[in-house]
């Protein structure tokens, strides 16, 4: 970050309120067992850890008492220091969780970043690259890594196709101008606040293609810029994930230490 450029006042709406379904431990996922402490549990330590946030708004499923008494010991923990924690119930929806976050912002709150608890291993370094960029004068900004894969676009088949296969190429996406997005993602407040509510009016086909906050951002019009992510910060969403996640943390140096 320059010399000249000012942090801004920011809180960290954290997403917890998942059903787990596909990594199959009958708990919501951020409940799961990671390393011998909740998923959640990484989530927070890595937000304090960062040291950006004045407040971290935790969204989790409604009801789940569990998960609540684990978020107020950790609030307990940090009596001496560290940003206020807030806990909020979670919507039937991604975005509903979000916005429930948003309300529970302290006033004076100048900028946004919401964060997945599945991704829970996200190196101190990605926060700091979204809040410098922040700082630096963007209004919404994401973390991401080149995708490795070719991509393509896809179709059902048809008619005499179908017994081939149940899908042709349709095209193949330039992978030079491909990134797979991650979270934490970053926004001024205000941004944020007014994609929110002009999703409001979105038709329930359209608010299902919304997969993260940047896209309500961009139908706005307003400019998302991209810093630099993680290979770390990979989504725990299947067994496989939950796998690797564990080999993260049992390396030599530890998952925080190690740049992707």
């Amino acid at each position: 970050m320059s010399e000249t450029a000012k942090r801004l006042v920011t809180a960290v709406i954290l997403v917890a309120a998942g059903s787990g379904q596909r990594l199959g431990y009958g708990m919501p996922k951020a409940a799961v067992p990671l390393g011998g402490e909740p998923i959640l549990m990484h989530a927070l330590r890595g937000i304090v850890a960062a040291g950006i946030s004045s407040q971290v708004c935790i969204a989790l499923p409604a009801g789940d008492d569990g998960l609540r008494r684990l978020c107020e010991d950790f609030r307990e923990e940090l009596a001496d220091g560290g940003p206020l924690l807030t806990i909020v119930d979670g919507g039937a929806t991604r975005a509903d969780s979000v916005r429930a976050g948003l309300e529970a912002l302290m006033e004076g709150t100048e900028a946004v970043m919401v964060h997945d608890a599945a991704r829970a291993l996200t190196p101190e370094s990605v926060f700091h690259r979204v809040v410098d960029a922040l700082a630096a004068g963007a209004e919404a900004v994401i973390p991401a890594i080149p995708v490795v894969d070719t991509v393509k676009t896809v179709a059902a088949t048809t008619g005499e196709g179908s017994v081939l296969a149940p899908e042709v190429v349709t095209g193949t996406a330039p992978r030079e101008d491909l990134r797979a997005v991650q979270t934490p993602q970053g926004f001024r407040f205000r941004t944020l606040q007014r994609a929110h509510q002009a999703a409001r009016t979105l038709e329930p086909r359209q608010a299902a293609a919304v997969t993260d906050d940047a896209m309500l951002v961009e139908m706005t019009g307003t400019a998302v810029h991209v810093v630099r992510g993680s290979t770390q910060s990979l989504k725990i969403t299947t067994p496989l994930d939950l796998i690797l996640a564990e080999g993260l943390l049992e390396g030599p140096l530890g998952a925080r230490w190690v740049e992707g």
